[in-house]
C-alpha cells in the first residue's frame, strides 16, 4: 500500500515536471520535444524498478526490424508501454483517440510529435482521412507508426480479438509488421493495486513481411501475440 502510494507520488510528479521542463519546446525543432518522450519512459521504469523492485526484461532484440519501414504492434495491459516504448524503438508515432489531444500541456506534446488521433467507434470526415495519414507518415518519416491493436488497456487474461482496424492498416502500409508481447497488467493492472516484486517483460517478436491477406495477417498477429502472453503470464 505504502509502495503504491509511493510510487503514484513519484511518477506522476516526475511527469508533470519533465511535462513542465519542456514546456518551451513546444516551439522549437520537434527532436527535442521526442527526447523529453524519451526521458519519461526512462523515468516510468526506474519508478517500477526504484519503488515496485520490478525487474524489466526486453526479449528479442534480435527481432527488431531494421533498415526498411515497419510498423509496431503492441499488447496493451497499462499505461507502461505507452511511455517506455519510445525508449526502445525511435520515438514511434502513436495512434491515439481524439479526446487525448484536448488534455492541457500533455496534449500539446502529443501533437507536437506527430501524433495521429481518432475518434474511436465514430464515422466522420476526420476518419475518412484516418488512412491517409498514416500513409502520409510512413513516406515521409523514419519513425515506425505504432498501434495497440487490442484497442484499450485490458487485462492480462483477456483475449478480445483484435480489431479489424489492424488489418486495414496493414492492407494499407504494405510494410513489416513487427509484433510485441508486454504483460505489464501484472504488474500495472488498469484497476487496483500495483504489485511488487514481478517480472515485466516485453517480448519483441518475429516481423510478419506484408503480403498477407489482411484477415489472415490479423488472425496471425493475434495469435502470436496471445501466445507469448500466454507464455509470459
Amino acid at each position: 500500500m505504502i509502495r503504491n502510494f509511493l510510487f503514484s507520488i513519484f511518477f506522476f510528479t516526475g511527469i508533470v515536471f519533465i511535462s513542465l521542463i519542456f514546456l518551451p519546446a513546444i516551439f522549437l525543432p520537434k527532436k527535442i520535444v521526442l527526447f523529453g518522450g524519451k526521458i519519461m519512459g526512462y523515468w516510468t521504469s526506474y519508478c517500477l524498478q526504484f519503488f515496485l523492485s520490478t525487474k524489466i526484461i526486453i526479449k528479442g532484440k534480435e527481432n527488431i526490424i531494421e533498415n526498411k519501414k515497419f510498423f509496431i504492434a503492441a499488447s496493451h495491459q497499462s499505461m507502461f508501454e505507452t511511455f517506455f516504448l519510445q525508449t526502445v524503438f525511435n520515438s514511434p508515432v502513436f495512434i491515439l483517440k481524439k479526446e487525448l489531444l484536448m488534455i492541457p500541456i500533455f496534449g500539446w506534446y502529443l501533437k507536437k510529435i506527430g501524433s495521429i488521433s481518432i475518434k474511436r467507434n465514430k464515422i466522420s470526415k476526420e476518419n475518412l482521412g484516418f488512412f491517409d495519414d498514416i500513409s502520409r507518415h510512413v513516406n515521409l518519416s523514419n519513425r515506425p507508426l505504432i498501434i495497440f491493436p487490442q484497442g484499450t488497456r485490458l487485462l492480462p487474461e483477456d483475449r478480445t480479438p483484435f480489431k479489424k482496424g489492424s488489418g486495414r492498416i496493414y492492407e494499407e502500409l504494405k510494410i513489416s509488421c513487427q509484433p510485441i508481447a508486454i504483460n505489464s497488467g501484472n504488474t500495472w493492472p488498469k484497476k487496483g493495486f500495483k504489485k511488487t516484486n514481478t517480472i515485466l517483460t516485453i517480448s519483441i517478436l518475429k516481423p510478419i513481411d506484408p503480403g498477407l491477406k489482411k484477415e489472415i495477417f490479423l488472425k496471425e498477429l493475434e495469435n502470436v501475440i496471445y501466445s507469448e502472453l500466454d507464455v509470459l503470464n
